[in-house]
């Protein structure tokens, strides 16, 4: 068989962050995530059904991650692992297709779309973890920062074939282009909207083929009886020595922290927009195209940045703008922002949060290809996928955080605007522990 040229692996390593971003930008934020607060009708009990959702995903992924890591650096089998949790993937997204409008089965919803984000973040472990393999050290921030780009660009692509042909509004019936939804959809049965979960299956499905084609595992190694047990003890033995490498340790700290808030303000902005400022799926849809917009513009700038200035460097420039960013949501209303009246009918809170809508793109876009890029500076030899998978787990070991600490607040206090507060908290909190992180990492021994 002809060998797999050094571009094409790097490319069908690409068309990953392509195939899955639809889950992040058409279900967890843009569509699907405004449409579950259009069916529950309130918006603080639908921001504190969504919290709650999540964060049961959340603890499954932090219990799964590093075991699963481990045992790809035993068996070398990362696409083994891969094709099993696209099948989740898509199984997940499908499912959204019965989130019908009249008498919705919230329970059952949820269940498919926590699998399918399930199916997602695991896969997405076993493909970080392939970084290090497409090219020098000096060259992981910019394919790192092509490829959030490349997946930014994929987001866009699938947000607006939604957004044109098929997401109706829901007294319009129409699309924003003023069609009904394609292929004959009914629009009173909101089976446009619906079609956003078949949509993101099919993308993926096609959009897989070149990585599966062109990206290829390292050599096979031998997993032999019991992989599973040594595993869970490497995993084990790894965390117990991670006070040994306290700049690694401090980098999953603060990155658990961080990620958790950029998450939550993705998992959140589109509900929050619903709720607060009454936006409609399409709205919020606009919101989305500028904020993916951004996000691809600054995540290639940002690989670039992390070659020249290192990811350190870019990371904390990010959080610093997502922390401005998350006072300002928690300010913005309908009647007042930053605290200061607005006549009825304003349109400022609209631009404000579009503005916030587009820094989020800019700067979670940079900050997540950074961190990638940081990962592998953290990573000890040998172990790189255990190490994304403790990457992951510190991810998603207080992914439940951000959702609970909203979920709990919001229901309190029935304030959708102060149930985001914990997120500056927790961005401030990575801020912190990244100051002890070495930007090369923990000496090797």
């Amino acid at each position: 068989m002809t060998a797999i040229s050094k571009r094409r692996r790097i490319w069908g390593w690409f068309f990953f962050d392509w195939a899955s971003q639809p889950y992040n930008t058409l279900l967890i934020t843009f569509i699907f995530a405004p449409y579950m607060n259009e069916l529950i009708g309130d918006g603080a009990q639908a921001q504190t059904i969504w919290a709650f959702g999540i964060a049961v995903g959340g603890v499954i992924i932090a219990l799964g991650a590093p075991i699963l890591g481990a045992m790809a650096d035993h068996s070398g089998a990362r696409l083994r692992w891969i094709w099993v949790f696209s099948a989740m993937y898509v199984l997940g997204a499908f499912g959204i297709w019965w989130a019908v409008p009249e008498g919705p089965n919230v329970v059952l919803i949820l269940g498919f779309f926590v699998i399918g984000m399930i199916g997602m973040e695991f896969a997405t472990i076993f493909t970080n973890s392939m970084l290090p393999d497409l090219g020098r050290p000096d060259e992981i921030g910019r394919i790192s920062g092509n490829g959030w780009a490349f997946g930014y660009l994929g987001g866009l692509v699938a947000l607006t074939i939604m957004l044109l042909f098929f997401a109706e509004g829901a007294d319009t019936g129409r699309t924003l282009i003023g069609l009904a939804p394609a292929f004959g959809l009914d629009a009173g049965a909101r089976e446009g909207t619906r079609f956003v979960g078949p949509l993101t299956g099919l993308w993926y499905i096609a959009f897989m083929v070149p990585f599966f084609w062109w990206v290829r595992d390292p050599a096979p190694m031998r997993a032999g009886m019991g992989a599973e047990r040594r595993a869970l003890a490497e995993v084990i033995g790894t965390i117990r020595q991670l006070p040994q490498t306290p700049s690694m340790f401090s980098y999953l700290g603060a990155s658990m922290f961080y990620r958790d808030a950029l998450n939550g303000m993705y998992f959140f902005g589109g509900i929050y927009a619903s709720g607060v400022l009454g936006w409609s799926v399409v709205d919020v849809g606009v919101f989305g195209i500028l904020a993916l917009v951004s996000g691809a513009l600054f995540a290639w700038l940002g690989g670039y940045a992390d070659d020249r200035f290192g990811p350190k460097a870019v990371i904390v420039a990010a959080i610093l703008v997502l922390l401005v960013v998350a006072i300002s949501i928690a300010t913005i209303s309908r009647s007042s922002v930053y605290g200061i009246a607005l006549p009825p009918g304003s349109a400022l809170p609209d631009i404000l949060f579009y503005g916030c809508g587009i820094l989020i793109g800019a700067a979670g876009g940079t900050l997540q290809s950074a961190s990638r890029s940081m990962m592998v500076r953290q990573a000890r030899p040998g172990q790189m996928t255990q190490s994304f998978g403790l990457y992951g787990l510190a991810g998603k070991a207080t992914a439940f955080l951000a959702p609970s600490l909203i979920g709990v607040v919001t229901a309190v206090t029935g304030s959708q605007q102060i149930g985001v507060t914990p997120l500056i908290g927790l961005f401030a909190l990575g801020l912190i522990l990244l100051s002890f992180v070495k930007p090369q990492g923990d000496p090797a021994e």
